[in-house]
């Protein structure tokens, strides 16, 4: 999973998937569960689309810091950002984030470097359906 992948998933939280293991499944389950599946799938062409929710970034953030027994400046430091959501925030770690989201500047983790990976990383957020202030963006 890539860097920004770990931070999203912290803030927006995981997408449960249901995984099926068909091995396991007797004969009468298998038909069972096609029938519910089937029954679920007209019900779901049925229904109207539920529109996409955005996720509240700086409510959730916000809860993360109550939380935390620390103090993080997470609103302008990714450092602090990264460490709130549960993540390394390592040279090293923000050298790959960079990479990652496209930064052409040097990779020696100036306060450059910094600023710019904090507003990508807000930027990438409101792009993934994220409702991000604007203060945060540019």
């Amino acid at each position: 999973m890539s860097i920004f992948g770990k931070i999203k998933d912290a803030i927006f939280g995981k997408k449960a998937v249901a995984s099926t293991n068909t091995a396991s499944v007797s004969p009468v389950g298998a038909a069972i569960e096609s029938a519910v599946g089937a029954a679920a799938d007209v019900a779901e062409a049925n229904a109207s689309p539920a529109p996409i929710s955005e996720v509240d970034v700086i409510a959730h953030l916000e809860e993360m810091a109550a939380a935390s027994p620390h103090t993080l400046n997470w609103r302008s430091s990714i450092v602090d950002l990264m460490k709130l959501v549960g993540m390394e925030s390592s040279l090293q770690e923000r050298k790959d984030l960079a990479m990652e989201l496209g930064y052409t500047g040097t990779l020696e983790g100036s306060a450059e470097m910094n600023i710019w990976l904090h507003k990508a990383v807000m930027n990438e957020l409101a792009k993934n359906g994220g409702n991000v202030p604007a203060e945060l963006l540019n």
